[in-house]
């Protein structure tokens, strides 16, 4: 997969390709990355990019004139959607993730100051995409945002793909707690349905968690979700358990 990103900051992404999963999909070949700064295409000596808004107000917005011109060089070399991160967009999500995974090209346009000259939007932008409702300083780590989060999904870059499939929101569900040596730890103790090598129970005791933590953390996924009765039965346990819990400890 290719993903061109057009951005002022081309250096931040050298975390990207430098660590991490990202770094092995590259090594490996799954991934290519390419950079296009829009300053390159500026027409002036101290390549600028931006200018005061129309209309007045604070700050400043990127020109219409460079930030296209970086754009379609970029779809000239690997022609692909143009995805634009910005707080008005689309929450990503895990599906949505998958479904930017599985397409050969992506063109990521990352803005910065108050914004972009609504005119590259409108003809140049596919689609807004938003990691979450706050704002940060520019497009730059919501795209490295979208980068990790695409690199999981590649095949072959994951040593043990039923990763992939375990992770919070690849189900629709969080994830279960996870724990590893030693056994016992300030007098806590690994729950018992880890410890005996039966796999259904395992298998069960990780599937209600994850009901549960959902349910505690974000019962707004479970809304418009299809419970299996296995699903639903294991549901009303951890509801069970966990309001025995509340009422010894408030004894």
């Amino acid at each position: 997969m290719r993903i061109d990103v057009v951005t002022i900051f081309p250096q931040m992404f050298q975390a990207v390709e430098n660590c991490g999963m990202s770094r092995v999909a590259i090594e490996k070949g799954h991934l290519e990355l390419g950079f296009w700064d829009p300053r390159d295409y500026a027409e002036d000596s101290y390549r600028r990019i931006d200018d005061r808004p129309y209309g007045g107000g604070p700050g400043m917005v990127m020109q219409a004139p460079q930030v296209t011109r970086a754009l379609r060089a970029a779809k000239s070399q690997a022609s692909g959607k143009v995805v634009y991160l910005s707080p008005q967009g689309r929450t990503l999500t895990q599906e949505r993730v998958r479904e930017f995974a599985g397409g050969p090209n992506l063109v990521l346009l990352a803005g910065r100051y108050e914004g972009i000259d609504q005119r590259v939007l409108d003809a140049e932008v596919d689609e807004e995409i938003s990691i979450g409702d706050y704002v940060v300083a520019g497009g730059e780590l919501p795209a490295m945002v979208l980068i990790e989060a695409m690199v999981r999904c590649l095949p072959g870059v994951l040593g043990n793909h039923e990763s992939i499939d375990a992770e919070s929101f690849s189900n629709g569900l969080l994830d279960w707690p996870h724990y590893t040596r030693p056994e016992e730890f300030e007098d806590r103790s690994v729950p018992s349905e880890l410890l005996g090598g039966d796999h259904d129970k395992i298998r069960r005791w990780r599937l209600k968690q994850a009901l549960g933590q959902t349910w505690l953390r974000r019962p707004d996924l479970l809304k418009d979700k299809h419970l299996s009765d296995e699903e639903a039965s294991l549901l009303r346990e951890f509801k069970i358990q966990t309001l025995e819990q509340g009422q010894e400890s408030s004894q």
